[in-house]
């Protein structure tokens, strides 16, 4: 069985196909910068990364795009797109309505559909991604695994703002989350890793990377996220502010004189790791600028592995403790110096690091604690679009 998993962002497609038979990737990619006249796609094969510059000037001319960079040329892996069986897609916001994957049935688009207000920039680019897909494969069964989806197990308590109840009601404000396929993924996976049930388990689990999130997973469920209503709330990220006082928002928007549009774009795209330093929104760059003895960089890293830290000591009240702590995405899996600065000072929750471990771990499984530590710490890459994969073979047959 061939799956092709497509994750349609805001300006980009990204896309895996996978042999079923044993969970391989024969081909994956992404096109970047849809809409731009210097849009490109990546193409990776055989171990080799290749990039091809092609105009795509939306959503359903990139999915036809990369169903012509599967079939025909030098990088084609199938002799017809009829090979592929079934198509999964990573959908960002499923509102309340959907708490698993499901097919995409015409019902289950029309109630996705209903959620645009919730994730203007993303629901959007992957309705046009299922329905580029329908004219291409009629027939071919498509699955919807939701970003939102894992988080949908917390309590009311957990979720709702103290807010007028009516705005709930009429409008969905509440806490949603997201990066909901990785927490599953990663909270499923290292209890095989470390050989535990899921039951009787506290896990905190730590997707960090340029859009971070932390989650408190009970029992194999979810109750209670770091991200909220949108991706902004929670930790401070490559560029999102995370968690702000709601007064400093309307403050700054009266001082600068900034619409709705304008006081997003500053919290969402100039804030975070880029706004704190000045220097960059990547993880590394700060690191340098460290180096360089850049004080704001300095500040940047320590606000950003403070933030994760608190999160880390809430949850484990939340739970009543912690039994795991567990690091993924693109900074938690190869930078060590988020791993230790967000785990500095942990000692009273049982926590007790290894250095050397944490130092040499770069985006592998591994233990990352001394072996009398009471909590484990440990890192597990994600594999977002192997869930998709494997949630989409399971509704396919």
């Amino acid at each position: 069985m061939k799956i092709l998993v497509l994750n349609c962002g805001s300006s980009s497609i990204k896309y895996a196909l996978y042999d079923m038979t044993d969970n391989s990737v024969i081909t994956s990619g992404g096109i970047e910068k849809i809409g731009s006249p210097d849009s490109f796609i990546n193409v990776k094969l055989r171990g080799e990364k290749h990039k091809i510059m092609h105009p795509v000037e939306e959503h359903t001319a990139g999915v036809q795009y990369i169903f012509q960079v599967l079939t025909t040329g030098e990088y084609a892996v199938l002799k017809d797109a009829s090979e592929i069986n079934a198509v999964g897609h990573r959908m960002v916001h499923g509102g309340e309505r959907f708490n698993k994957s499901v097919v995409l049935t015409p019902e289950v688009m029309e109630a996705f559909t209903a959620c645009n207000d919730l994730a203007p920039l993303h629901n959007p680019a992957n309705i046009k991604g299922v329905n580029a897909v329908s004219a291409l494969l009629p027939g071919v069964p498509q699955v919807g695994v939701f970003d939102t989806a894992f988080h949908q197990t917390m309590p009311a308590y957990a979720y709702m703002y103290a807010l007028p109840y009516s705005l709930y009601e009429k409008h969905g404000i509440r806490r949603y989350g997201f990066h909901g396929t990785s927490h599953r993924y990663v909270s499923h996976r290292v209890c095989e890793f470390l050989g535990i049930k899921a039951e009787g388990s506290r896990i905190i689990t730590c997707h960090i990377g340029n859009g971070a999130s932390i989650a408190a997973v009970k029992d194999g469920k979810c109750v209670d996220t770091s991200m909220g209503l949108t991706p902004l709330e929670g930790l401070i990220m490559g560029t999102r502010s995370g968690d702000i006082d709601a007064g400093a928002v309307t403050f700054i928007m009266d001082k600068l004189h900034l619409d709705t549009k304008g006081v997003s774009d500053l919290l969402n795209k100039q804030s975070g790791l880029a706004g704190v330093s000045g220097l960059s929104n990547d993880f590394r760059d700060i690191l340098a600028g460290i180096e360089a003895g850049n004080e704001r960089a300095r500040l940047a890293k320590e606000m950003y592995t403070y933030r994760i830290k608190k999160y880390i000591g809430a949850y484990a009240a939340a739970m009543g403790g912690v039994d795991v702590i567990l690091f993924t995405g693109g900074a938690g899996e190869n930078q060590w110096e988020v791993r230790e600065g967000a785990t500095a000072g942990l000692e009273f929750l049982g926590v007790k690091m290894d250095v050397a471990k944490n130092r040499s771990c770069r985006a592998t499984e591994a233990i990352i604690s001394a072996d009398d530590s009471a909590v484990t710490v440990c890192v597990v890459p994600t594999d977002e679009e192997l869930m998709i994969a494997l949630d989409t073979q399971a509704l396919a047959k």
